[in-house]
């Protein structure tokens, strides 16, 4: 039986990408080991956000030779739709396919096997239009589900090289996402989370549909409990969107609304859709609606020409948005993007500053949010057992506090009552109540 092992970088589209490729593979009769074991084929699902991910993923491509300096080595994903003919150098790599594609992984590894000559099939993603289908049908574990719903992004923010390398948005048809949610829902699996590349532009190249729309058929499904959304523009969330939401008691008090910068200078050069203004009054709405929601984000500091002003207006934004969580990213300038020719560039002392500085505010905000809530009890979805040993399982309440708590029984894909108890480093500890 040949062996195949699979190393994934970057977002949780490309995770859901890997889980779906590993069971062709499995279905094809391979048998899967960890990627530092001995195997006959090396999947490196790749990603190209930033400058250090094109080279993570050169570095675990080429540490596959480490374990079998004869394998056959495939490089999938967005580093190798961007660059093939890098990834064609490396030494090892017999097969480059891209973004697309990957549902006939085993047919192409196994074409490219008997190639004398290395294979690249990476085609133009900008002329692709239809969404590539690939569920996924076994699940061996009972916990949180993602479900890929959309493809492509046409938003084309001036840092970010994903619409090259995913393409144009496309959506998957409404009846393939039910028929997935509901074989989740048959496993076990209590709560699913609608994810893609850009998926506030879900439905737009489909008749009659749209997010929200698939939202509510998916919270029709029995057996799923909790539906969260990834990351979405605060422009996604108007009042129509709200008012359709809040009739959907398993819609989770969580939103990540992507924020980047708290100056309307900035925003407009990161050719961003959205005011700070707009931004609050989301913010603001959501809170309304929903007692205790979390909203967390993502920020980037020391974009081209972020003068001291711009950033102390990026301060003062997040404090008065009082974040329950904040992912902190300093911009790296990424070939092939606009913002990476922009001149008045910050200096990677200056980002390490600002850097600290908003990370720190951050670490802040979470703790006193989620101080409100200890000695109460809250309802928690157990993913993982952390620790056999000392039974200590990990999960997540509907608006997204990490959880760690003992059990004796298996309590993995359960939702359990826990009384918060102490605050630690980066989880609540809890007792089962």
């Amino acid at each position: 039986m040949r062996k195949v092992a699979f190393y994934t970088l970057g977002c949780k589209v490309n995770q859901y990408e890997t889980e779906a490729m590993i069971e062709s593979f499995e279905a094809a009769g391979y048998q899967r080991v960890d990627y530092e074991e001995y195997a006959d084929v090396y999947i490196i699902n790749t990603c190209t956000v930033t400058n250090m991910g094109d080279r993570k993923s050169r570095q675990i491509i080429r540490r596959a030779l480490d374990s079998n300096p004869d394998a056959f080595i495939a490089v999938v994903g967005c580093y190798a739709q961007v660059s093939p003919e890098k990834v064609m150098e490396i030494e090892g790599v017999k097969l480059v396919i891209g973004t697309n594609e990957r549902v006939k992984i085993v047919d192409l590894v196994e074409f490219a096997m008997v190639k004398e000559e290395k294979v690249n099939l990476v085609s133009d993603i900008m002329d692709v239009r239809e969404f590539e289908e690939m569920s996924i049908k076994n699940y061996k574990n009972r916990r949180r589900a993602f479900l890929k719903i959309q493809e492509g992004c046409d938003q084309y923010c001036s840092y970010c090289i994903i619409p090259y390398a995913r393409g144009h948005i496309r959506s998957r048809k409404p009846e393939s996402i039910l028929n997935e949610v509901k074989e989740l829902a048959m496993s076990g699996f209590k709560e699913v989370v609608l994810t893609g590349i850009h998926v506030a532009s879900y439905g737009r190249d489909l008749e009659d549909t749209s997010l929200i729309d698939i939202i509510e058929q998916v919270h029709g499904v029995e057996g799923i409990e909790r539906i969260r959304m990834s990351s979405v523009e605060p422009k996604t969330l108007n009042n129509d969107f709200i008012e359709r939401l809040t009739k959907l008691p398993k819609i989770c008090r969580h939103f990540h609304l992507s924020l980047q910068s708290g100056c309307d200078e900035t925003l407009k050069r990161m050719n961003r859709k959205y005011t700070t203004e707009e931004y609050i009054n989301v913010v603001n709405r959501l809170r309304e609606v929903y007692p205790d929601v979390a909203i967390t984000t993502d920020i980037i500091v020391g974009f081209p020409g972020e003068t001291e002003e711009e950033f102390k207006q990026t301060v003062e934004f997040i404090k008065l948005a009082d974040f329950s969580d904040m992912h902190v990213f300093k911009f790296s300038p990424k070939e092939g993007t606009p913002a990476a020719k922009y001149k008045n560039q910050v200096t990677p002392d200056i980002k390490e500053q600002r850097s600290k500085l908003i990370t720190a505010i951050a670490q802040e905000s979470k703790n006193a949010f989620q101080n409100k809530f200890l000695n109460t009890k809250m309802d928690v979805l157990f993913e993982y057992m952390l620790d056999k040993q000392a039974r200590i399982f990990e999960g997540h309440t509907d608006n997204y506090i990490r959880v760690l708590a003992v059990s004796e029984k298996d309590i993995k894909g359960i939702i359990c009552s826990v009384e918060l108890e102490a605050i630690k480093e980066d989880y609540v500890e809890g007792r089962l109540a």
